[in-house]
């Protein structure tokens, strides 16, 4: 072979390698993540800068690395056939063919991309300098075909940037948090803790509120020092008190207020006037968003509000702690009340009563039951079931076969849940 014909082949080699390097690039830099680079661009991160405005223009990034990418792959695929022409006659444009395809689907494509997308961060940073010189170079050309394929989709009715994405920001990010558990780099407890903030704004009060029922008040019509009990009772240090019924609450009663006016009168309870230490409740409408009430809590500098109805009936009580909780987990200190409401049992069932949040039976066992329509575990069972069931009773549903265990009137208190998966063997 003559000078010429491995100059040729020089040429073609080097076409693939820089094919090779758009390849990667284009699949690093738009693999890359925008959050680690704005992190990199806000640390003095020059290189992360420069990837981060190519991405903003994201159509005018992938017009430049396309166009040189054909520019080159194109450029191979004529020199190869004209060696190949020359060393073996008319049947060179088949082997012409066959060995660009090869080169260019193996080292042109695949491998360049592999290597990118298991380190797409780095690799973006590594060619951010030079791809943003080739999408300048190509700028006027890039602008000329996009302004060209915007012109051509509008005549069949179709606009750039009308179509809006299917997920929402917070549907996306926690997609990603779940992809992350799933690959290992996000803890449970992390993902649940994201996963509960993220649901602020899908929750209202009456999911997370103390009910009625649970609600621990005193009399305001018992005397001073039958309260002063009452209060030092109690592991709460805010006590609604209430007046005729216990819905009707006249006021709140904080444990501090209370101990500092005790000691104003040299700890004599008959000189103190309850209704002057107490404050005036806050009522809520049951339907707030935990994310609206949590800014209520802030800007109000307080932590505990009534929860009312639509008809204005008191149904519970919610606390800046419960909302916390949603986020964080359960929070217990030294002189909360342990009650635990979830036994996992031996066999791998799960005993619970009923009145057991689905979000902390969820958060506990790792399961995925719904509490769009119930709050309750108990409140799941009898939406399904469409009836209250009886103690002994047992349904199926939702991966899990559910036993009522014991009933109180109307009301189903405790529950064996199984997963079908702990089951199946012993069918």
């Amino acid at each position: 072979m003559d000078l010429s014909v491995w100059i040729s082949l020089g040429a073609v080699l080097l076409c693939f390698a820089i094919s090779g390097f758009f390849s990667g690039s284009e699949t690093a830099l738009t693999a890359s993540s925008r959050a680690r680079m704005l992190a990199l661009e806000r640390g003095g991160d020059l290189r992360a800068g420069i990837v981060n405005r190519m991405l903003d223009a994201r159509e005018r990034l992938i017009g430049g690395i396309l166009i040189g990418n054909n520019v080159v792959n194109t450029l191979a695929a004529s020199l190869t056939t004209g060696v190949l022409l020359t060393l073996f006659g008319e049947v060179g444009i088949i082997y012409a063919t066959l060995a660009v395809s090869a080169f260019v689907i193996i080292f042109s494509e695949i491998l360049p991309k592999t290597v990118a997308i298991n380190s797409p961060d780095k690799v973006a940073l590594f060619v951010a300098r030079p791809i943003s010189v080739i999408v300048r170079l190509f700028g006027p050309l890039t602008m000329a075909i996009e302004y060209f394929i915007r012109w051509l989709l509008r005549r069949f009715g179709l606009e750039l940037g009308s179509m809006s994405n299917v997920l929402s920001a917070t549907e996306e990010l926690r997609g990603q948090v779940d992809l992350l558990h799933k690959e290992g780099g996000v803890a449970k407890t992390e993902r649940d803790m994201l996963g509960g903030l993220l649901d602020l704004h899908e929750l209202s009060v009456a999911d997370v509120m103390v009910h009625r029922t649970k609600m621990r008040t005193i009399n305001a019509d018992l005397s001073a020092a039958e309260i002063v009990r009452e209060v030092l009772a109690s592991p709460y240090t805010r006590m609604p008190l209430w007046r005729d019924k216990h819905e009707n609450i006249v006021g709140i009663l904080h444990a501090k207020d209370l101990l500092r006016a005790l000691d104003s009168v040299g700890g004599d309870a008959e000189k103190l006037k309850i209704a002057q230490i107490s404050y005036e409740p806050w009522f809520v409408p049951d339907m707030t968003s935990l994310r609206d009430q949590l800014r209520a809590f802030l800007s109000k500098k307080t932590h505990f509000a009534l929860v009312v109805d639509e008809y204005g009936e008191v149904e519970g009580l919610v606390t800046l702690e419960d909302i916390l909780e949603e986020i964080v987990g359960d929070i217990k200190d030294e002189h909360d009340l342990s009650v635990q409401g979830v036994r996992v049992q031996p066999d791998g069932s799960v005993h619970a009563e009923g009145s057991v949040p689905i979000r902390d039976l969820n958060r506990v066992m790792d399961w995925n039951l719904p509490d769009e329509e119930a709050t309750t575990i108990a409140g799941l069972v009898i939406h399904e079931a469409q009836l209250i069931p009886d103690a002994g009773q047992a349904f199926t549903f939702h991966g899990f076969r559910f036993q009522v265990l014991r009933k109180a009137r109307n009301r189903i208190t405790s529950l064996r849940i199984t997963p079908l998966a702990v089951l199946a063997p012993r069918e």
